[in-house]
């Protein structure tokens, strides 16, 4: 905790002096999110053979989602996880003196991860951590067998759950397992599918976001329309749309995949540099605001030095440009999201 407490503030200093920009400090904070939940799955394992024994053959990877996903971390970021394990077809127990089934096993395992990086002690916690995009979400076993996950990716999951398996990185684990997971997500990724009916399940969960979330501050780069969400669900769309003819457009950060859809001609013309734009733009400023504040911007009663960082960060002669460009970005932002999902546009 120690350690990645002083590695925070690091990636935090570097942030905020101008030597590392939002996307090298996103990557930082990703790299240590993973070194942490490395180093302590070997203890883990360790505690967990000495209560219940070992299952002999069995092997165990992390997968990240989301922003440690796409290698787009802050500051405060939470981490979306999901164990995912593999053991062989005739082992059903450990072999301890307090024996347990499979399954019974690695979600115990699992527990113990999430309260090893969630636990606050004298030095603080480490992380947030959600499980919920394991299948069937928090109704299903904490920890998944690989063999459930690939069936449930095959013949159960959801648009949204496919939109999310964009941003699924491999994080910890040995590298058999990491790559069996990872071509596993790949071959899923790019089997062929309906524009239409990925289009409606992006625009279904994009509506269920603005009902429960929406903001109409341009301050909330997340949840405002034509921000950070409508950027990602635009990437996410096209990705899940044409990855079966051009499998080289999969990355699970967000610039990354833009840039690679783009350069195949997969985004509308005149569109790219919009996304790509905003893309930069919300992420240099959401770096700053994350690691500055613990709730939401309000620029009548921010810090002066905040309000300089944010300029600075920009690179806007103030405040109010940056908030009108922002704005401006936003609403073409949302135009490109109706044009690319095909929304009509209000009259």
């Amino acid at each position: 905790r120690v350690y990645a407490e002083e590695q925070k503030f690091r990636i935090g200093v570097r942030l905020l002096s101008g030597t590392a920009d939002a996307a090298e400090a996103g990557a930082a904070y990703s790299a240590l999110a993973g070194a942490c939940i490395d180093r302590l799955l070997q203890p883990i394992a360790q505690d967990m053979a000495v209560r219940h024994g070992r299952i002999k053959g069995a092997s165990v990877a992390v997968v990240a989602f989301g922003k440690m996903g796409g290698q787009e971390m802050a500051a405060t970021s939470d981490l979306d996880l999901m164990l995912i394990y593999q053991v062989p077809d005739d082992l059903a127990f450990s072999d301890g003196k307090s024996p347990m089934s499979v399954s019974q096993y690695f979600a115990r395992y699992t527990k113990r991860m999430i309260s090893a990086l969630t636990v606050s002690t004298a030095e603080g916690a480490l992380y947030e951590v959600d499980m919920r995009l394991r299948p069937s979400g928090s109704k299903g076993p904490l920890a998944t067998s690989l063999d459930s996950f690939d069936a449930y990716q095959a013949d159960s999951a959801w648009i949204w759950e496919k939109m999310a398996l964009t941003r699924a990185r491999v994080v910890a684990g040995p590298e058999t397992l990491r790559r069996r997971i990872a071509n596993l997500i790949r071959k899923d990724l790019t089997q062929p599918r309906r524009q239409a009916d990925v289009a409606h399940g992006v625009l279904d969960m994009r509506n269920r976001i603005a009902a429960e979330k929406g903001s109409v501050s341009p301050w909330d780069l997340k949840q405002v329309r034509g921000g950070i969400v409508d950027v990602e669900f635009i990437t996410q769309y096209l990705q899940l749309v044409h990855a079966h003819d051009h499998p080289e457009i999969l990355s699970t950060n967000t610039a990354e995949a833009l840039t690679a859809l783009a350069e195949r001609g997969l985004v509308p013309d005149a569109l790219a540099p919009v996304l790509m734009r905003a893309v930069y733009l919300y992420a240099n400023v959401a770096q700053v605001l994350r690691l500055c504040l613990d709730g939401s911007f309000d620029p009548d009663a921010a810090p002066e030095g905040l309000k300089a960082l944010l300029i600075r960060t920009a690179s806007a002669p103030s405040l109010q440009v940056l908030e009108a460009e922002l704005r401006e970005t936003q609403s073409a932002v949302l135009a490109a999201f109706n044009r690319i999902l095909g929304v009509a546009e209000p009259d």
